[in-house]
């Protein structure tokens, strides 16, 4: 049994830290609120767009009209689309083939994806977040060339069978949306690496067609309502890294061990009682995180000092909701606070690998935390 060491209780900081957020957020919505109303506003985007204008190399009779600067979306779509008809035509005359070309939204103001956008099928990445945007287009099929679909923080409702099709498709983020289901079709997407689902709230399952996925070495379907490990999880060779954390779990399959490249499992805020034996033959396992609060039984050797393994326990103390007193307060959803947990974890994990690459730390560690 390796030492155990308390670190320090943080739930005060932490209840500091997330008092501070929420004024920081009400003084933000003021302050938003104030320059919507102010002309500074208005200006401040015309010249945002007159710079990105000239970025792009737009003539200024384009965008200006009588003194006046044309902001309006549909302008913008024209413009987008004429500056990709001259980055091909300029592919063309060069005998070259254009570099990867990124798409990058983000702001409430975009509720739907620009109908330019199916004109442009050689795109590789799609970088969209913080948006009203709720429904990817079944046209997505004609992306072959995609290798990245970046869309957190949206508000996805479902993702279309036609997302299969995206043969060279390497990731996949839809964290923090509103999915309630993954399409099986997600499996014949044989290239892919990385999944992640996290924050969605109520996907309780992912399809067995995902079994397929023979390349993913990342799963993150944390902050969900999975009951059990999916299966189709289980049969992901080379899975390293899995986050499941913030879910139903009461136990763990008895064959966990098929993930046998497993290098870091997160297994905090869920409902175990012990864990099994099973974990002991995950020789590549490097850490594992779960909360103490319901635990009962822990395999000695996995804090044994011979192993690499790095225990960490996280007492759970859930913090009590702050009710708001003035109206200008504002509360924050459980999906953020969702969001703040896995940020906070981030952060937790990156501090332990620094210590863990100092010289002098070899001393087997398990490590007891209260939130």
């Amino acid at each position: 049994m390796g030492h155990k060491v308390v670190v320090f209780d943080i739930s005060a900081v932490r209840a500091l830290w997330e008092t501070r957020v929420r004024r920081h957020k009400a003084w933000q919505k003021k302050e938003a609120e104030r320059l919507e109303k102010s002309a500074l506003e208005k200006i401040k985007e015309e010249w945002n767009y007159v710079a990105e204008c000239r970025r792009l190399g737009i003539p200024q009779a384009e965008y200006c009209r009588n003194g006046f600067v044309d902001t309006s979306v549909r302008l913008l779509e024209r413009i987008e689309r004429n500056s990709l008809i001259r980055q091909r035509s300029l592919a063309k005359g060069g005998g070259k083939q254009s570099s990867p070309f990124v798409l990058e939204l983000s702001g409430e103001h975009w509720k739907e994806l620009p109908d330019s956008l199916k004109e442009q099928t050689h795109l590789k990445e799609w970088h969209i977040s913080n948006t009203l945007i709720q429904i990817i287009p079944a046209y997505i099929e004609l992306f072959q060339a995609m290798r990245v679909l970046d869309l957190p923080k949206n508000q996805i409702s479902h993702l279309p069978a036609e997302i299969g099709r995206l043969k060279n498709l390497r990731e996949l983020n839809v964290s923090f949306n509103h999915l309630k289901s993954i399409p099986p079709e997600l499996g014949d997407c044989e290239h892919l690496e990385r999944l992640d689902c996290s924050g969605n709230l109520d996907l309780t399952e992912l399809p067995f067609e995902l079994s397929n996925l023979k390349r993913v070495t990342f799963v993150d379907i944390s902050a969900n309502k999975f009951s059990s490990v999916p299966i189709c999880v289980l049969r992901m060779a080379n899975l390293q890294w899995f986050d499941i954390s913030n879910n139903n779990l009461n136990d763990l399959p008895q064959d966990i061990d098929r993930l046998e490249e497993l290098q870091s499992f997160l297994l905090y805020k869920n409902k175990l009682t012990y864990l099994p034996y099973a974990l002991l033959n995950l020789k590549k396992l490097a850490l594992i995180v779960v909360s103490g609060d319901h635990l009962v039984e822990v395999p000695t050797a996995l804090c044994d000092s011979s192993t690499p393994l790095k225990y960490v326990s996280l007492m759970d103390n859930p913090i009590e909701k702050t009710q708001c007193q003035e109206g200008d307060e504002v509360l924050e959803t459980e999906r953020d606070r969702q969001h703040f947990d896995k940020e906070f974890m981030k952060a937790y994990i990156e501090d332990l690998k620094e210590r863990e690459s100092v010289p002098s730390y070899t001393t087997k560690v398990s490590f007891s935390l209260q939130l």
